[in-house]
């Protein structure tokens, strides 16, 4: 049994002695520095960090179906190995909507890739309205350059696949 892995229900419970709770949601495929530079970013914001983890059902839904390269419970235990992840709840759905709105945490950690204002570049964050209408934090933490799982898996075929 993983202690790091909890259900929605035991997360709600932890949640309760945590005064600043920062939640953030992904895939972590194939886990990289650029992840870690994130994760630990988010951590920093801070009392505890919950990570809502696609399931590899929703990872296919969004990814396609090449996707996950990493299974749930590989990526699962990899998450738990870091010291900076607190708590990991997985996920069925596209969004971390349910997941927000059960946990309520005061900061919503997302990649530089998303944005909050719909005039400018990049992937409108579809939780925003949600954090900000409890009154949560959205903090949108920069990616390092040329660190992300697509290119990592264009890198590996360029140098493997030819």
């Amino acid at each position: 049994m993983n202690p790091k892995l909890l259900t929605l229900k035991s997360a709600i419970e932890k949640r309760k002695s945590i005064e600043t709770l920062v939640f953030t949601n992904g895939h972590f495929d194939l886990l990289h520095a650029g992840h870690i530079d994130y994760l630990q970013k988010a951590r920093a914001l801070g009392d505890a960090l919950f990570v809502g983890l696609n399931s590899d059902r929703s990872t296919r839904l969004l990814k396609g179906e090449k996707r996950p390269i990493t299974p749930q419970t590989d990526r699962v235990r990899v998450l738990s190995a870091l010291e900076m992840v607190d708590a990991i709840i997985i996920f069925d759905e596209p969004t971390a909507h349910r997941l927000l709105d059960a946990l309520r945490p005061e900061v919503y950690a997302k990649g530089g890739d998303y944005v909050l204002d719909p005039s400018r570049a990049g992937t409108l964050l579809p939780e925003a309205l949600l954090v900000q209408g409890y009154g949560g934090h959205i903090e949108l933490i920069p990616y390092l350059p040329g660190y992300s799982t697509t290119e990592l898996i264009e890198r590996i075929r360029e140098r493997f696949c030819d």
